[in-house]
């Protein structure tokens, strides 16, 4: 209730030490989001994967992740949530090492996806072991809080973390940085994070857990095929069968006596938009970052270092603006706060859309600016709303959608914006003649794929390919960039009319 407060035992410097360990596994996944963006036109070149290979490479990882978060959830209440942690991290770093020696893309499609499988065991853990560890409300607020902010910390650190390594190194060590970084979380966690466990856990529950696969699986895929492929009979049939299947699951949830999922977290209007607002700014993002990424190194020929230090400013500006926005949120209500931020959001997708192809480092990181400060406010404020609008007993069911919801938005961000851009390429390409066969195919699957012709070609024909090529992509660039702007506006309008008059960071105390 407001005003209320938790008279809990402080924690001391073990507490703290919990805090920094857990860190590691949300740090890890975020920068994960960002640096697999940067390796695309290496692992490109190297495996020669298709266009619909090269999306899945990047989508399967979340699909899986975000289909297994409340199930992960669910099995670490019952089983040990610090025991759900460590089996995850070993799992996670092993499958990453293999990945970084994938001989073929469907190969690393596969070790993507069963990294999703031990990613869904590591995130529900770190929050709820936070809140078990941090029984005082004042200390609890800001565990949670610097927990929040290591994903914006994540995505500054991973443009600068791959470009290093990709400059330095082959696209697999992107996927070694997992071995460094979760080798001390197996260390120490067992002597600084205590093991917590719900102890009257619903039971497991292999229908629902199938069922919500079953949902999503079918909805993502056939988001592909329509960008990929265009309307076609078996796109509408992927939907139709994941929403049939999602309506399913949903009544099999309202008639549980403890579901997997307390579907009555969404009759609140707020909880429900904020959560809208944080899928589809983290679709904004996600979107952006996968055709910028290929503009700075595969049309205006930047290192993969510089690439990602170009991208820093407008991650330090997501920081900044999620952190401002906390003492202006005391003052401006959730309602105003979020679409105003949002406003700059589509500021950045219409400076990218007027330059088209021709854009320069500086208009892009001018726009990425403008993208993160919209981002960031918004996913804090969304982020404190969804916790806020659930009850205590359901916080752990809360946090999990809200991260399912996040990567949810990486999938449909690259599947919905990158695809888009990769089809309107594939549309707008006029490829010059004389072509060989086989250069003509590379050319039209994918941007770093004509980019690697056009070197192999040189000359004369090299450099018209590499024109035509980087002509269709900005082409292509300029019509998806309305779709993101589009996309960002409706965000604003959910926002504005679902979460209410309330200050974001009162409500989240209650």
């Amino acid at each position: 209730m407001e005003g209320t407060r938790d008279q809990g035992t402080r924690v001391g410097r073990r507490g703290w030490a919990a805090l920094v360990v857990l860190m590691l596994p949300v740090l890890l996944v975020s920068v994960d989001n960002t640096v697999l963006s940067f390796a695309l036109p290496a692992i490109g070149r190297d495996l020669e994967p298709t266009s619909a290979q090269q999306l899945w490479i990047v989508d399967v990882y979340p699909l899986v992740l975000a289909g297994l978060l409340v199930t992960m959830g669910t099995m670490g209440d019952r089983f040990g949530r610090r025991r759900m942690l460590l089996i995850g991290a070993t799992g996670f770093a092993a499958v990453s090492a293999l990945a970084a020696f994938a001989p073929t893309a469907e190969a690393l499609i596969v070790a993507r996806a069963v990294m999703g499988v031990f990613g869904a065991m590591l995130m529900p853990s770190t929050l709820s072991l936070l809140r078990g560890i941090f029984v005082d409300r004042d200390q609890r607020r800001l565990a949670v809080a610097v927990w929040a902010s290591m994903f914006s910390a994540g995505a500054a650190l991973g443009p600068i973390v791959g470009g290093v390594l990709l400059e330095h190194f082959g696209w697999g060590s992107v996927f070694l940085l997992a071995v460094p970084v979760l080798i001390p979380l197996l260390l120490l966690a067992p002597f600084v994070v205590p093991e917590s466990r719900d102890p009257k856990p619903g039971r497991i529950d292999p229908t629902s857990i199938a069922l919500s696969m079953a949902t999503m699986v079918p909805i993502v895929f056939a988001v592909k095929e329509l960008a990929v492929h265009g309307v076609a009979g078996a796109t509408w049939a992927f939907l139709a069968i994941g929403i049939g299947f999602g309506a399913v699951f949903v009544r099999r949830q309202l008639r549980m006596p403890v579901p997997m999922l307390d579907m009555r977290l969404f009759r609140d209007g707020t909880f429900t938009g904020a959560l809208l607002v944080n899928l589809l700014s983290v679709v904004g993002l996600v979107g952006f970052l996968f055709f910028v990424a290929q503009h700075l190194q595969l049309i205006l020929g930047l290192s993969p270092l510089d690439a990602g230090l170009a991208l820093v400013p407008g991650l330090a500006a997501m920081i900044v603006s999620g952190l401002l926005v906390v003492p202006v949120g005391r003052r401006v209500a959730p309602r105003v706060l979020v679409p105003a931020a949002l406003a700059f959001s589509a500021l950045g997708y219409v400076i990218v859309g007027l330059s088209g192809s021709d854009a320069s480092p500086t208009t892009l990181i001018v726009a990425f600016v403008a993208l993160g400060i919209g981002i960031g406010a918004a996913e804090t404020v969304s982020n404190e709303l969804i916790l806020a609008g659930a009850p205590p007993a359901k916080a752990g069911a809360a946090s999990a959608v809200s991260e399912t919801a996040y990567e949810l938005g990486a999938v449909f961000g690259t599947a919905v914006l990158g695809g888009a851009v990769t089809a309107l390429y594939r549309v707008r390409l006029d490829l010059p003649a004389p072509l060989p066969s086989a250069a003509s195919a590379a050319a039209r699957e994918t941007l770093a794929g004509a980019m690697q012709e056009a070197d192999r070609l040189g000359g004369a024909l090299g450099g018209a390919l590499r024109d035509a090529a980087a002509s269709a992509f900005g082409a292509g660039v300029g019509v998806t960039a309305v779709i993101g702007a589009a996309l960002v506006v409706v965000a604003a309008v959910i926002a504005a009319a679902t979460l209410g008059g309330s200050r974001a960071p009162s409500r989240i105390e209650r």
